[in-house]
């Protein structure tokens, strides 16, 4: 099948190299010249791993495109897929659906013979009727199905994710566009991955309900690891023993300083919003998305009192500033709350992340980027760890104690024991765990 995938951000530029990866022939389209001009030479304009590799084997095989011109690539292709981004709107926390509208808008202008108008966007119920609105009136003789196939890529591990789906979710009332989408995804048949026709508005809230639950398991545990601290309890202990209930589940059950990324923030913001128009305010939703809120914004003072009460004139070596390991995602990094807060304590901060400082840097101002995790250590009064790289997950803890003024270690991702940080001479405060 010929595609045209527009939007070469994280979305779009993972699903048209792995679609180019199943046989497909794709065509991603950008309107930012530079990010092409970055692909047409064989980089990526994003840390995802194997991206790199997959893009430059498909690019060989000429099954991989890239281009500004828009018009030609739609004209071409069976399927075009919008995935455009869906930022949180200003003022009101809606998804901003203005590059989706727009999208549409431009396809529909160059649209040729029957296409399947995909949006791989993650969007509010209701936007593909938009979408297939925004095209008849636009172009009165397109014949186009507007499908929704929302994406369930976590970042860090994408290629793998949509590779190896748990489930694809296509929504649509058309027969055409059942039928292509079968072919599209046929690769995932072969190994029986779980495909869920459904409509398209069905399809669209699952995306939301999705990443919804998702953030609500994230900020009960985080509830519970308050609780574990002020009832002597180790919320490690607790979570394995609920994970072990299989209608619980292991996964989303590791306390820390709050979740952030490019999804769950934006949308538990979204669907509130979508719920609270309908009149069927999700009230659970609501408190997640507070509560999240808070406890980044709470994680200085944990900081703090770690540090005896006061920053004031310290130095504070910060161990990962993305908001997970294996991206450099900053958006709703608990860093970007963290770090300020710091300063605005009076704290000099020294900052190290393996991939995420180019793009730290234009968001955080003030902070001292080092070359090495130890260069980073060297010379502080405090080491705080917010982001779990493998890289932090074995430190030479000696070193690390030699190198900062005060043993003093934050650790708020619960990498280390702190029976271990005892036999170091090391003060250690992590989340939800008695101290030793």
């Amino acid at each position: 099948m010929r595609v045209a995938m527009i939007g070469t951000g994280y979305v779009g530029l993972v699903s048209g190299v792995c679609f180019a990866d199943f046989g497909h022939t794709v065509t991603c389209v950008d309107k930012d010249p530079a990010k092409i001009d970055i692909l047409n030479k064989g980089g990526v304009p994003i840390f995802e791993p194997g991206l790199e590799d997959l893009v430059a084997k498909n690019v060989k095989e000429k099954r991989l495109f890239f281009t500004t011109e828009t018009a030609k690539a739609v004209k071409e292709a069976d399927a075009v897929f919008i995935a455009v981004g869906t930022p949180a709107r200003r003022g009101d926390g809606h998804a901003d659906l203005s590059y989706v509208y727009a999208a549409a808008e431009e396809i529909a202008k160059v649209v040729e013979g029957f296409t399947m108008v995909v949006t791989k966007s993650t969007v509010p119920v209701g936007t593909g009727d938009e979408v297939a609105r925004i095209i008849a009136k636009t172009n009165p003789n397109a014949d186009v199905a507007v499908v929704s196939n929302p994406e369930f890529l976590r970042e860090g591990a994408a290629i793998d994710d949509f590779k190896r789906p748990d489930r694809v979710v296509v929504g649509t009332d058309d027969d055409r566009a059942v039928a292509l989408m079968k072919r599209l995804y046929r690769p995932l048949y072969l190994n029986e991955t779980p495909i869920l026709f459904t409509d398209r508005r069905t399809s669209e809230l699952i995306k939301y309900a999705g990443n919804a639950f998702l953030a609500t398991k994230i900020t009960f545990i985080n509830e519970m690891a308050d609780l574990c601290e002020k009832v002597g309890a180790n919320v490690q202990q607790v979570s394995r023993g609920i994970g072990l209930d299989g209608r619980i589940g292991r996964k989303f059950l590791n306390a820390g300083p709050g979740y952030g990324g490019s999804c769950f923030p934006k949308d538990t913001l979204a669907v509130v919003r979508t719920a609270q128009e309908a009149g069927s305010p999700l009230k659970i939703v609501e408190t997640v998305e507070q509560v999240n809120k808070d406890r980044k914004a709470a994680m200085a003072g944990r900081i703090i009192e770690a540090c005896g009460g006061s920053v004031d004139g310290k130095t504070i070596a910060v161990l990962g500033l993305a908001f997970k390991p294996n991206t450099d995602d900053m958006r709703d990094a608990p860093s970007l709350d963290i770090i300020p807060a710091l300063q605005s304590a009076g704290a000099q901060i020294k900052a190290f992340d393996p991939e995420a400082m180019k793009e730290a840097s234009h968001m955080l101002d003030d902070v001292e980027f080092t070359s090495g995790t130890y260069e980073c250590i060297d010379g502080a009064d405090a080491l705080v760890i917010v982001t779990e790289w493998d890289s932090f997950r074995a430190l030479d803890i000696r070193k690390v104690k030699s190198l900062l003024s005060e043993p003093i270690i934050v650790d708020l991702r619960n990498i280390y024991s702190p029976e271990q940080m005892a036999e170091y001479g090391v003060t250690y405060s992590s989340i939800g765990r008695p101290a030793v």
